[in-house]
């Protein structure tokens, strides 16, 4: 079975699906530092078709399966919520449906954030699922969190998978995963990079920091030396007050850049080769880029990306359901 990575980021979604034996026949990402790290995972053989708003699906060779974290910055709580009104990236879910329509796509796996699902009071939402029942799909939708997937991040998404109503009859039946059999990452082993920048008093932003802490929201709530006591414990700067977690990380975004963590009684920072490893990204893929992508990209590629292991499990659901084959005996193979 063959699949176009659409919004591809760096290729969360096509390794969910490479790892379940689909092909890939190219990919749409107009960000050049995300192509970069992309092509650096995955090579030149396949097309970059650019922006799927100026696609010419007659340019796009015949594929059984798209997949696509579609932008999200318009539906999100910390975005412009404007939605569909958004002339730029609000409107990516018509260019979406029109290759659906043109390609006679049969299978489709869509990635959005969890507010999309409430934005306009669910009439957003409810537009989705309309344009995509009339290009002529069956389509279910659930709220997932990475972490229930085994990966320490907090990371709620709604997730669209479509089918072809022609291909299915009423014994069709599609659930969405509820226990997930893959490995389980702890956070120990993905806080493992031994570059990661520690924050200290040598550091300017440092007595930033310590002004956060004694700021209205925190005074009085923390003690540093107490704190670094807390082996791995990790710290959410992000917000005025400070929050801290204890085996999960939270929601890796775009521009967050001040989740801290606890290592060997020291602050340290979190490393794009890390949050990689937060979001299910095989070992070898975050090594491959290590030394090549600066870290404040991969930051902010992950933050945007899609975690691998919710999409490989969503996919192996969907793969049996249409009877394509029996995954598990496939793997185990």
């Amino acid at each position: 079975m063959t699949f176009v990575d659409f919004c591809a980021g760096i290729g969360g979604g096509r390794i969910g699906l490479e790892n379940l034996g689909l092909r890939c026949l190219g990919f749409s990402e107009i960000d050049k530092d995300a192509e970069k790290t992309y092509r650096t995972y995955f090579g030149h053989q396949e097309k970059n078709f650019g922006d799927l708003m100026k696609i010419n699906p007659n340019n796009l060779p015949h594929f059984d399966f798209m997949v696509g974290g579609f932008p999200c910055q318009t539906f999100s709580i910390i975005g412009t919520r404007c939605g569909l009104d958004d002339q730029d990236k609000g409107q990516i879910i018509y260019g979406l449906v029109e290759i659906l329509k043109a390609k006679n796509v049969k299978y489709f796996i869509l990635e959005n954030v969890k507010g999309l699902v409430n934005h306009d009071k669910g009439n957003t939402f409810q537009t989705v699922l309309k344009l995509l029942d009339d290009a002529g799909y069956k389509v279910h939708h659930k709220v997932l969190n990475s972490l229930d997937f085994g990966v320490p991040q907090m990371r709620e998404r709604i997730y669209l998978v479509g089918v072809k109503k022609e291909l299915i009859d009423d014994d069709f039946h599609f659930e969405f995963p509820k226990i997930y059999e893959g490995e389980q990452r702890t956070l120990a082993s993905c806080l493992i990079d031994s570059e990661a920048l520690t924050f200290s008093e040598k550091l300017t932003s440092y007595n930033t920091f310590l002004k956060y802490i004694d700021n209205k929201y925190n005074h009085g709530k923390y003690d540093i030396n107490t704190l670094l006591t807390k082996e791995l414990s990790v710290l959410d700067t992000r917000q005025s007050d400070l929050r801290v977690y204890h085996e999960k990380v939270p929601t890796l975004r775009r521009g967050r850049h001040g989740i801290l963590y606890v290592k060997n009684g020291k602050f340290r920072k979190l490393s794009g080769h890390e949050s990689m490893l937060l979001q299910g990204f095989p070992m070898e893929y975050a090594n491959l880029v290590k030394s090549k992508i600066p870290n404040g990209k991969l930051l902010q590629q992950t933050g945007n990306a899609m975690t691998t292991t919710v999409i490989e499990a969503i996919t192996q659901n969907l793969l049996e359901a249409i009877g394509y084959l029996d995954v598990k005996q496939r793997r185990a193979s």
